[in-house]
């Protein structure tokens, strides 16, 4: 990821290096953010992660490490709607698909009877919708930095939440629908024919989405009281 924030440097560098009292730029597209409504569609990659509430803080007490998540780089792809409501506020819907894998590594406890036991993957196919507020500071030639918070909800095409069977035949269930809010900041820039906007956005779910298995003491959500997600998206938006 340190390639992609080294890219953004040197955009930012190239666009505000000259002062605007010293030499001015070409304006590209000076009408764009006119436009009441404009679309686009963007890709992206991702990396998510679990937070985990315990039951009575179970592996503190019994001096047990907390179960550790390795998390793969997944990707994002989706369309874009802008609805402008004035020079600095945006409305945006984002809606798309994000695809993510989170490996859990548990401790070994006595209930477990094999290594298999200590991982289980967590697969992840979202639709994710967001209704975002999109602040911008003014505009510097072909340069506008911006924020972005709201909240999102996500569709989990993989979480198998209708199957009846649990980690005890290595099947690790989650809700199938969480709500989340959303944190970002980005920057547009203005090109010849486009406006291209690189960004980095936190999602943070506020809805437990762990589907506990039947036996209330079984070692893999026996333990688990609350299971939240948390992602890192980076988007390179085309407008």
């Amino acid at each position: 990821k340190k390639y992609i924030f080294f890219i953004l440097i040197l955009l930012v560098y190239d666009l505000m290096g000259q002062s605007p009292s010293v030499k001015e730029r070409i304006t590209n597209l000076p009408n764009f953010d006119e436009k009441p409504i404009h679309y686009g569609y963007y890709v992206g990659l991702n990396s998510y992660d679990f937070k985990f509430e315990y039951v009575d803080d179970y592996y503190r007490i019994n001096n047990y490490p907390d179960i550790q998540v390795n998390s793969t780089s997944g990707f994002n792809v989706g369309l874009i709607g802008d609805l402008r409501i004035n020079r600095f506020f945006n409305l945006r819907l984002e809606p798309g698909l994000l695809y993510t894998q989170r490996d859990l590594i548990y401790p070994e406890l006595p209930l477990f009877n094999s290594e298999n036991d200590l991982i289980r993957e967590v697969k992840s196919t979202y639709i994710h919708i967001p209704l975002l507020l999109k602040i911008s500071a003014k505009r510097i030639n072909n340069f506008k930095p911006y924020v972005t918070f709201g909240i999102s909800t996500d569709y989990n095409l993989s979480s198998n939440s209708k199957n009846t069977d649990d980690n005890s035949s290595n099947v690790f269930r989650t809700k199938s629908r969480s709500l989340n809010y959303e944190l970002g900041f980005g920057f547009d820039f203005y090109l010849y024919y486009f406006k291209f906007s690189p960004s980095i956005r936190g999602i943070f779910s506020i809805e437990n989405e762990l589907i506990s298995d039947y036996d209330k003491s079984s070692p893999w959500t026996g333990n688990i009281k609350k299971m939240y997600s948390r992602g890192v998206v980076i988007n390179f938006t085309f407008e």
